[in-house]
């Protein structure tokens, strides 16, 4: 039986959602193939991808295997498997092995690279914006995020840390999406708490830093 949680009485039994989300968590996700593996729609799919990260991480984190022997390995198999399939073909009265050709339109590489243009000018206007101090909770945030980024990826690899990023991408929105309201709820209040703790620390600490006066301009 899952665990009741109880409503605020200052908001009433209404929960808002974190982040002011009015969309699902399959339309935030991009609503494509990528979101159903993402969410579970398709069980064997997403197996397979967590396992063929699974074994990545294993060969290049546990096992230590470099990319380059791996990659001549990978190329030396798939071209004896296709130097045997194509000359064995005729013994069989088979056509040889064919590979098929990757066509990539120019529209569709143009609109990858328009959309990957104006993600990074929009990511780097806004950590632009924050680093100026013009919010300076962001601010904070950003720099508290950086900080606890840092000591985590000193403390593991970088293979080890793509992979658990993996796996909170690849469970925790499966996991949301079962438990939304209970999580909804607990970021709620979490919200609240840290809002009046930042309150407190505003009215106690950050206000009493002196500062420059302030120039008016004048017509």
């Amino acid at each position: 039986m899952p665990p009741h949680f109880p409503s605020n009485p200052d908001h009433g039994s209404h929960v808002a959602r974190p982040f002011h989300r009015h969309k699902s968590i399959h339309r935030i996700l991009g609503g494509g193939k990528a979101a159903d593996v993402l969410l579970w729609k398709n069980r064997n799919v997403s197996v397979g991808v967590l396992a063929g990260a699974t074994l990545t991480w294993f060969l290049f984190d546990v096992v230590e295997y470099n990319v380059v022997p791996l990659l001549c390995q990978i190329a030396i198999f798939a071209t004896l498997a296709i130097f045997i399939a194509s000359n064995a073909a005729p013994l069989f009265d088979r056509a040889p092995p064919r590979i098929p050709k990757v066509v990539i339109s120019k529209h569709a590489f143009r609109e990858m690279a328009l959309t990957i243009h104006h993600k990074l000018e929009y990511a780097l206007s806004l950590l632009y914006d924050i680093a100026c101090g013009n919010d300076l909770k962001k601010f904070l945030m950003v720099v508290g995020s950086l900080l606890v980024l840092s000591v985590i990826g000193g403390s593991c690899s970088f293979t080890s840390l793509l992979y658990v990023g993996f796996l909170c991408a690849h469970t925790l929105p499966v996991l949301y999406q079962q438990y939304e309201t209970q999580v909804d709820h607990l970021i709620a209040r979490g919200g609240q708490d840290i809002k009046k703790f930042y309150e407190k620390v505003d009215s106690n600490l950050l206000n009493k830093i002196p500062r420059g006066p302030v120039k008016t301009k004048f017509r």
